[in-house]
């Protein structure tokens, strides 16, 4: 089949001018943006998609996880489609760039082939996966994870946010509920594009990062109860402090991540103590433990450590402790092929290049379970993410798409 040539490139302005009006729905307090999944503020966002996609001549899919599938026909309509996509929702206080860029670099993909007239074989398919950021419903990835089989629908539907409200009630009143069966789809291959959320490419002044493994996770959230009492006049010898005993958990949880350096990490984000009294000793501490690594046995022995050093730090300090594995998902090795195409796009391009393990998990980690995957990695500032202050530059954003596009179109095969 015939590579694209090198002179076949993405519109970089035009890619930018739509990363910039999606970010001024759902605007942030600092610069980036709050749209959370399944707020008024996603819903808005994915009727401008699908209205960009529809303008481009894509018909939209609609699966009952609210996954939207742009499709672009190719000359075998009975040909499996060639999927590229990430996802639109943000964190709380999220940046510009993280998900939207695969989304919306997978409509520029579209864009640029019916400006230059190319048609491939192959359909290729620009994808929306709901709640990928899992801030609002844990888990993460929860609407690939069904795609792929890894979670029920049912399941998935009564997930609950703070306040109490369901995933499947919110999907409904927000009207991004379709009929379609969730999973029912083939695919040939499936492509994503992110900004690294690191520091590596920038600092080794890399254009591309070729992703080849993903880092496998444990989430594991941790209760620690104690006796509330007052804190100028309960002894110290008698106080039973659920707040301290979280304190030691958390150096040891440093310590187990440092003994696996240099590939795996952990920490506690996500931290609640109750009753949050100024002079109230902490009754209970709940906060969820982040491992990861690209080595499962490694990730397996440090939540075993976690489980028993804290056990033994609570049972010593009188608190009962209570762990749930609330998230997490096993190492992932991409696509072969998937990869060598990503690798052949880069240096077809001119553009310099790295192999990379993604510390973040991705849609394209549970996809990957059901067609061949693969990964590319732009620079993002100082490795910021999941932070208002997130960016990258239109250049890094349109070598990343350029890279995107020719992996794609080689898969989905020109037609000449």
């Amino acid at each position: 089949m015939p590579a694209p040539g090198e002179n076949l490139k993405i519109n970089g302005d035009r890619l930018w001018d739509s990363l910039m009006e999606m970010a001024r729905i759902g605007p942030g307090v600092a610069g980036g943006n709050n749209r959370q999944t399944l707020t008024d503020a996603d819903g808005e966002g994915r009727a401008l998609f699908q209205r960009w996609c529809e303008e481009a001549g894509c018909t939209m899919g609609l699966d009952r996880m609210g996954n939207m599938f742009a499709r672009r026909e190719g000359t075998d309509p009975d040909a499996p489609p060639v999927y590229v996509g990430s996802h639109l929702d943000t964190q709380p206080t999220g940046g510009k760039y993280d998900g939207v860029l695969g989304v919306l670099g997978g409509l520029e993909i579209v864009r640029t082939l019916n400006d230059l007239g190319i048609s491939t074989r192959h359909p290729i398919v620009v994808t929306n996966w709901t709640n990928e950021e899992g801030t609002r419903f844990a888990p993460a990835m929860l609407a690939s994870g069904v795609f792929a089989g890894v979670h029920t629908e049912d399941w998935a539907y009564a997930r609950e946010d703070a306040e109490g409200l369901t995933f499947g009630a919110e999907l409904s009143r927000i009207g991004w509920k379709g009929d379609e069966p969730v999973g029912a789809r083939p695919m040939r291959a499936f492509f994503e594009l992110h900004i690294e959320q690191g520091p590596i490419l920038e600092a080794e002044g890399k254009d591309i990062g070729v992703v080849t493994h993903g880092q496998g996770l444990a989430w594991v959230q941790v209760t620690i109860t104690g006796k509330a009492a007052h804190t100028g006049s309960t002894p110290m010898p008698m106080r039973r402090n659920a707040g301290l005993g979280m304190a030691r958990v958390l150096e040891q949880v440093d310590r187990i991540a440092l003994s696996h350096a240099p590939d795996a990490v952990g920490a506690a984000g996500h931290i609640e103590v109750h009753p949050n009294s100024r002079n109230v000793i902490p009754e209970r501490a709940i906060f969820t433990v982040d491992f990861r690594s690209p080595d499962l046995s490694v990730i397996r022995d440090m939540e075993a450590r976690l489980k028993d050093g804290a056990k033994a730090i609570c049972d010593d300090m009188g608190l009962s402790v209570a762990f749930e594995r609330v998230g997490g998902f096993d190492p992932v090795t991409f696509d072969s092929d998937c990869v060598e195409a990503v690798r052949r796009a880069a240096e077809r391009l001119g553009y310099s290049h790295r192999n990379i393990i993604s510390g973040a998990g991705h849609d394209a980690c549970w996809i990957n379970r059901v067609a061949p995957t693969a990964m590319v990695m732009c620079p993002c500032v100082d490795g910021l993410s999941h932070n208002e202050a997130e960016d990258i530059s239109k250049d890094w954003a349109t070598a990343g798409a350029d890279v995107l596009m020719h992996a794609v179109i080689e898969t989905a095969e020109i037609v000449e």
